[in-house]
């Protein structure tokens, strides 16, 4: 298995996991179900684990769109099988455009799967136009699936262009678990190509933080024993390194949180509901796991500008 398929093995890895929690009640997805095969419980901490992420993420974009409105624009880098365009037109939220972006071996299995499912398609092609399918591409009103490596700044930047991409207007990018595999200085380039190509710019970054410690390095082992180097673990070894890699390349500034710090600002109704779902035998693994993962965001530009605190 090459570098960059044991990458993209992840996506598969991911939406088994989520669709675990969702199965078992932590969050509301109906869209899910069309992306994976089977149903494999996976342990009580890794659905706590990804609940955090999920609604952690969330957390920071809703910020985003009470200062925004419907006038910008989110981009969801190695987006996956991620359906968080769905949820949010289920939710009655609006924006300009919702870009995706991954390997185009990864998008041309998702836009087969849309394709096969009605209710996908309709949720795309209820807005004024067609749906067009081009290779690994996809283009909608307000919903596009570009094929791409994110190393190709080029071919990146044509292919949002033709999206419809305005980089003028409030934008929003969200990347879970992504610029780890890539080299940092593969990373550097991408970011400090936003900051100068987006006159107004949010980042929330989700992803492994503390990898120098034992329980670090174990999770490490784990990852190269199923073909899949965090070639960007440089960037993990603390809060400090994952938001230097912005404010280095021209972002304005940069916070980080550790997941226990982000799951303890979850609304306390919810995690009390969650905390039932399901007995944790050791909730000393859980919050080693959650400290080994973080939130950074980042921005450039006036709209989130105060926004450095949970």
């Amino acid at each position: 298995m090459s570098f960059d398929e044991g990458v993209q093995a992840t996506n598969n890895d991911a939406t088994k996991c989520k669709y675990s929690a969702v199965k078992m009640g932590y969050w509301h997805d109906d869209y899910i179900q069309h992306f994976v095969t089977g149903f494999e419980r996976k342990t009580p901490e890794i659905n706590r684990g990804y609940y955090a992420r999920t609604k952690g993420v969330a957390m920071f974009m809703d910020k985003f769109l009470k200062k925004t409105g419907s006038n910008c624009q989110i981009i969801n880098l190695g987006a996956g099988f991620d359906t968080l365009y769905w949820r949010l037109k289920d939710s009655e939220v609006k924006v300009n455009n919702y870009v995706e972006v991954d390997f185009s071996s990864v998008t041309s299995k998702k836009c087969f799967l849309i394709k096969r499912s009605n209710s996908l398609l309709q949720s795309i092609s209820s807005q004024e136009g067609e749906v067009q399918m081009v290779g690994s591409d996809l283009h909608g009103s307000d919903y596009h699936i570009i094929g791409t490596d994110l190393r190709n700044l080029a071919e990146l930047e044509n292919k949002l262009s033709q999206s419809g991409i305005n980089f003028e207007i409030p934008t929003m990018f969200l990347a879970e678990c992504v610029l780890v595999y890539m080299r940092p200085e593969s990373s550097s380039l991408l970011l400090q190509w936003i900051a100068n190509k987006f006159n107004d710019v949010f980042f929330v970054n989700y992803e492994q933080m503390n990898m120098g410690d034992n329980f670090g390095r174990i999770m490490l082992d784990n990852l190269r024993n199923r073909g899949c180097e965090l070639a960007g673990v440089d960037t993990c070894l603390s809060s400090q390194t994952q938001m230097d890699r912005f404010v280095r390349v021209g972002w304005d500034s940069a916070r980080c949180w550790n997941m226990n710090n982000i799951y303890e600002h979850l609304p306390e109704a919810d995690r009390y509901r969650v905390e039932r779902l399901e007995m944790l035998d050791e909730l000393e693994i859980l919050q080693q796991l959650l400290q080994h993962y973080c939130i950074t965001i980042a921005w450039k530009g006036g709209t989130m500008a105060d926004v450095d605190h949970l």
